[in-house]
């Protein structure tokens, strides 16, 4: 425990950083091949991808989906806790090791909304959408927040300064605490999570993600299109549904 605490910060944004990769429309391309080519499919390690863009169109409008799981992406992710307890739904083809309160003192950082979120939900469950809330009702939501995460720190930090072990200390502090995890995955299974987890007008099948966790997968897409830019075509070509 530090002599002095850390103050606590405030924080609307999230930050997606790809930490290593192994990722490439190429390996869509080999793997695909090795049905019809056997052992020459090694030719097309080295062949340039654009000749081959019609298969990967193909694949992903017939949802031959194998050939997008030989690659593999890790990304280092510091979001709210309550991001993580959606995004670890997602199982098939990912690993997760995320920053633990029982191992190290946790930070005082916090997510409060920005101004453009939309705070106001209206209709009922399966028929509802989000608006814009008031000047005040950001202003409450604002100062509500502040105020818990500032009590519940204090109550954390005077926990670790009796003694108390951090992982019963940690009890007491909120979903809206900022948190660090690797998550590492393919294509293929990105895509079903990009698939969920972002609104885009030319989804097939609509989505209506919370909006914390679809800032995550914005940056992840951004990231993976430039890696894959076929792959991520013919995604977006294809309803971005995951083949």
């Amino acid at each position: 425990m530090t002599d002095e605490p850390t103050a606590p910060q405030f924080r609307s944004d999230v930050t997606v950083e790809l930490v290593r990769s192994a990722a490439a429309d190429s390996d869509v391309i080999w793997a695909a091949r090795v049905s019809t080519a056997g052992e020459q499919s090694l030719e097309a390690l080295q062949q340039d991808p654009e000749k081959s863009k019609g298969l990967i169109n193909y694949l992903m409008r017939d949802r031959h989906g194998t050939p997008f799981e030989h690659n593999s992406m890790t990304f280092f992710i510091s979001a709210p806790i309550f991001v993580f307890r959606e995004f670890h739904r997602h199982r098939s083809g990912w690993s997760y090791n995320e920053e633990s309160g029982r191992y190290r003192e946790l930070q005082p950082v916090f997510y409060v909304p920005a101004e453009e979120r939309k705070l106001v939900q209206q209709g009922r469950p399966g028929r509802y959408e989000f608006v814009d809330g008031t000047p005040e009702q950001h202003e409450t939501v604002t100062g509500a927040m502040e105020a818990a995460y500032r009590e519940a720190y204090d109550r954390y930090q005077e926990m670790l300064a009796a003694g108390v072990a951090r992982e019963v200390a940690r009890a007491v502090l909120p979903v809206g605490l900022f948190s660090s995890m690797y998550a590492t995955c393919n294509s293929r299974s990105l895509m079903h999570f990009l698939s969920l987890r972002t609104k885009k007008e030319n989804a097939a099948v609509p989505s209506f993600p919370q909006r914390e966790i679809e800032m995550v997968a914005e940056q992840m897409e951004e990231q993976w299109a430039r890696l894959m830019p076929l792959t991520h075509a013919a995604f977006e070509k294809h309803g971005r549904v995951a083949p």
